[in-house]
């Protein structure tokens, strides 16, 4: 990206000034080299998210921000509903509530090595890994509704899972206001059977070692302890997430001018938040989320059982679950004034800081737990929300390191078969059921993730708490 249609704010904020139609500025959380290497399609969709009515304050990229669908991946922002704003199925995306759950197992990294072969094989056969894999369960209708509208509590009350792990979850494991009846016949078939699965991309179940503690008070608080091991999950509500955003995205762009929306990209559809089409949206993208919970809620189970035939006694608490792409109605102050907004993270994470009342009790003081994805040979990270990060970006982080490349370029670069020996070399276990899905997310393909963390905790977004090494990954 030209460094000079921007204005440097600080030294990991800059500025695209507000011109034309822009309603508000963009601002670029990122050093210097991270904005140089993004791609132009990123100030402009920053821009054309500036356009949309009743957005507040600013539209925001994070520093691992890439070329999306409409909004930038790692686009933030927020709309007044008593202002004209508007809801975007495009700013919220196809893979709703895909998010980051992570598990705390109190087992050493000898613990874990010494069966690590043996651990990687069970995880990879008792996890439903790669495109259109299918689990075990079968939703009839009635329970398909009732999971739309319990997420993760509808996986606890149905024996996937503790009533605590549910304290550790966005919005305790269940987003109020979702409406089954808002999502079409088709969205629900394709998720039928694929409930306890992680889907293909760069979903995965990833085996890690706390390699090193920043800041140890929110590390004890969050549990993490050097050279442990804990597991995180990375997937999404399947077919059904990706079935809403294609029927809303629809409806929204025809809909648009009967709403008088001159949308500066079609990929931007939105409706206005009070109209009965934002309405209805709203209730599919809650269920979207909450069929998100469950499903992450019931590949913990699975794993869970996993680590119960090689470790009997070790109960893998839940550390934290969160979602990038959602649209969150939350209350936020501006210029003094509370309002009620509509935050959009597309893959991005909220990170609400110290002394926030939604935080779990016992991580109030800290702030929130925000997990950051990596990329099977490199690192991933669990950060604090920082205190002021309201005001900044409306609660808001990164969300992993970014692509550098795309899916096509990657595989054209990459050989998945010499990926996995060389991860293995470095004592990284691979396990997939596709090749061309490992050269797609090669470690190469994505940003250097230390660079994405660090500016997000110079800018002041997130904190670094810990810092995590692959040791298995199950990928999609």
């Amino acid at each position: 990206m030209e460094l000079k249609s921007l204005i440097q704010r600080s030294e990991f904020a800059w500025e695209v000034p507000q011109t034309g139609a822009m309603r508000v500025p963009g601002i670029l959380f990122a050093d210097r080299a991270l904005v140089e290497a993004m791609d132009e399609k990123v100030r402009e969709q920053v821009i054309n998210v500036a356009k949309l009515p009743g957005i507040v304050a600013a539209s925001y990229a994070m520093p691992d921000a890439h070329w999306g669908y409409g909004f930038p991946i790692g686009g933030v922002a927020a709309f007044d509903p008593d202002a004209g704003g508007v809801i975007s199925a495009g700013g919220v995306g196809f893979d709703i509530s895909c998010g980051v759950r992570c598990l705390l197992t109190g087992l050493t990294v000898g613990e874990v090595e010494a069966v690590g072969h043996e651990l990687a094989d069970r995880l990879f056969a008792k996890i439903p890994a790669g495109v259109g894999s299918t689990g075990a369960i079968r939703l009839s209708a009635a329970e398909m509704d009732a999971m739309l509208e319990g997420g993760a509590r509808w996986a606890v009350e149905r024996g996937w899972g503790r009533g605590e792990d549910l304290f550790r979850i966005e919005e305790d494991g269940c987003v109020a206001g979702a409406d089954p009846a808002a999502v079409s016949a088709q969205a629900k078939q394709r998720q039928r059977d694929e409930m306890g699965t992680l889907g293909s991309g760069n979903h995965y179940l990833e085996v890690q070692r706390v390699v090193e503690i920043f800041d140890h008070e929110a590390a004890v608080a969050f549990g993490l302890k050097q050279d442990e091991v804990v597991v995180s999950i990375h997937c999404g509500s399947r077919g059904l997430g990706h079935q809403i955003g294609t029927d809303y995205l629809r409806e929204m762009a025809i809909a648009a001018p009967g709403f008088a929306l001159a949308l500066p990209d079609r990929e931007l559809a939105c409706a206005p938040l009070s109209s009965p089409l934002g309405k209805r949206y709203l209730g599919a993208m809650r269920a979207g989320i909450n069929c998100a919970l469950a499903n992450r809620q019931i590949l913990t189970h699975l794993t869970r059982e996993v680590f119960g035939e090689f470790f009997p006694g070790h109960d893998l608490p839940l550390l934290y679950d969160v979602s990038h792409n959602t649209c969150k109605e939350e209350i936020h102050t501006v210029a003094g004034e509370k309002r009620r907004l509509f935050v959009h993270r597309k893959g991005a994470t909220r990170a609400f800081g110290p002394g926030h009342p939604e935080l779990p009790p016992e991580y109030r003081a800290v702030g929130q737990p925000v997990l950051i994805g990596g990329s099977m040979g490199t690192a991933s990270w669990v950060l604090a929300g920082a205190a002021g990060t309201e005001e900044r970006a409306f609660g808001s982080a990164c969300h992993g390191a970014g692509r550098a490349m795309s899916r096509n370029e990657a595989t054209r670069r990459f050989s998945g078969r010499k990926i996995v020996a060389e991860l293995a070399a470095r004592g990284v276990l691979i396990r997939s059921p596709s090749l061309r899905g490992v050269a797609e997310e090669a470690p190469f393909a994505y940003k250097d993730v230390g660079s994405v963390v660090e500016a997000a905790h110079r800018a002041g977004l997130a904190r670094k708490v810990a810092r995590l090494a692959p040791l298995v990954c199950v990928k999609g």
